[in-house]
């Protein structure tokens, strides 16, 4: 554990701060509200130089979430990472970065979507803006301790993969994400660990299958039916159940787990549905979501006959 790991758990810290960051239109506003409704003061847009007069003032008593980016008046990155280093040999400040990222072509669509100018080419294209702003961060995202892929994620998404970061509730639970993803669209950012389904039998390859998806229980069925399915999932559900109190007494918050597969359409869905169901009656807290059929916007419900989701 490195001495900034230590320093953000020391439970007797005056002040714990969380710095909310990223490129303009990655969602920081926001995973600002999604923090206060989690009970973090808000704080928007502060110039970098009053942030350490809050430092020097009495403890408010709740964590503070401040929203920093290019739009700040004095923002410049080399000045936010020396402050991020003040900040974390305090021994007054527990500090966490949450660093928002985005690729930059959903984020010259959000700004092509809303007509907005972008912060950094006011007179010129959003594609100009986004790549400036992009390359003016880099140094900030590498120093981050979270990072979120807001991409492929909605609203809703957003809000769950923060409240699993940053729930400063008493629930002295292990949160876990359980994710499937096409190995063709690239494994996913910020998962801890990954399992690759692609040599079950593929239901793609059913014409009757092969436009629905793995929350079907005929889907299900067929993956099942495959005759290394059950020892795998025995083992694979005996493993998650060993680790998951192993990271929770390390002091882990949250835990992402990903199910790939050729087409992240039936077999890694599938897989993730069930071993969230079993996380989930285990007790776990467990969110999940899957990449490729929200990208497609498949909004349909699991069908009902297929066991009950976490």
């Amino acid at each position: 554990m490195t001495p900034a790991m230590d320093q953000r758990m020391t439970p007797d810290a005056d002040h714990r701060l969380v710095f909310v960051t990223g490129p303009s239109g990655a969602g920081r506003t926001t995973a600002i509200r999604v923090l206060e409704d989690l009970g973090y003061e808000g704080i928007d847009n502060i110039p970098l130089s009053l942030v350490p007069r809050l430092v020097d003032g009495a403890p408010l008593g709740r964590p503070i979430a401040l929203g920093l980016d290019v739009r700040n008046r004095d923002f410049n990155a080399t000045a936010l990472i020396e402050l991020i280093d003040s900040l974390t040999r305090d021994p007054r400040v527990a500090l966490e970065v949450l660093y928002l990222d985005c690729a930059p072509g959903t984020l010259i669509r959000r700004y092509s979507e809303t007509r907005r100018r972008h912060p950094l080419a006011p007179n010129e294209t959003p594609a100009q803006g986004v790549e400036r702003e992009i390359d003016l961060l880099a140094p900030i995202r590498v120093r981050a301790d979270h990072l979120i892929d807001t991409t492929d994620l909605n609203q809703h998404d957003l809000k769950a993969e923060v409240a699993a970061l940053f729930d400063t509730s008493p629930a002295g639970r292990l949160s876990v994400s359980v994710q499937s993803f096409s190995y063709k669209r690239g494994v996913p950012r910020g998962v801890d660990m990954i399992f690759d389904c692609r040599f079950l039998a593929n239901p793609h390859w059913q014409p009757a299958l092969r436009a629905l998806d793995g929350r079907d229980s005929r889907v299900d069925a067929f993956v099942q039916s495959d005759p290394r399915f059950a020892e795998f999932f025995q083992r694979l559900r005996d493993l998650l159940l060993f680790l998951l109190p192993a990271h929770l007494e390390e002091g882990k918050a949250h835990l992402a787990i990903g199910f790939g597969c050729t087409g992240g359409q039936h077999r890694s869905v599938a897989v993730a549905e069930r071993i969230g169901s079993v996380l989930a009656e285990a007790g776990w807290p467990v969110s999940k979501r899957h990449r490729e059929l929200e990208r497609r916007g498949a909004e349909a419900q699991p069908d009902a006959s297929k066991v009950a989701g976490a």
